[in-house]
């Protein structure tokens, strides 16, 4: 079924609903589980560029990444984390390829109008251009 599950995680109440649905499903998959973050900030953009220090979102971001992956792994899976810098539908892409991903998980937000029309949606941009399955989590699911 799936061997390496890349859930992309927010650092927001979203991700409350789609760990415990990734979780159940890897232990049904026996699958692994890649943690991945994308801090998109300003620093987190032009980090390697400008060689900049890590900036206080992306120090949070790293210990988000850590706690959620030491909850997760006290259920006995197989985690591992990546904190990604720069444009998050691309970053999760590229994580997906270069660690052999066979399924990405995401969060739905629903519209958020005037953003997703002039930048769209992540979730858009990685349906579009992913070369693994999707697993779409809404956050009202119950």
């Amino acid at each position: 079924m799936f061997k390496r599950i890349l859930v992309a995680l927010e650092n927001s109440s979203m991700d409350n609903r789609l760990i415990p649905a990734v979780v159940q499903l890897a232990k049904l998959a026996h699958a692994e589980l890649l943690l991945v973050h994308v801090a998109d900030g300003w620093a987190a953009r032009n980090f390697e560029q400008l060689n900049l220090t890590e900036s206080e979102e992306m120090k949070e971001d790293r210990a988000y990444l850590q706690r959620i992956s030491e909850e997760v792994r006290g259920g006995g899976l197989v985690v591992s984390t990546h904190l990604a810098l720069g444009d998050p539908a691309s970053e999760i892409l590229k994580a997906a390829v270069e660690k052999q991903c066979d399924l990405i998980a995401m969060t739905t937000h629903g519209h958020r109008l005037i953003g997703d029309i002039m930048f769209g949606s992540t979730i858009e941009k990685v349906r579009h251009r992913a070369l693994a399955s999707l697993f779409i989590v809404s956050p009202e699911a119950t």
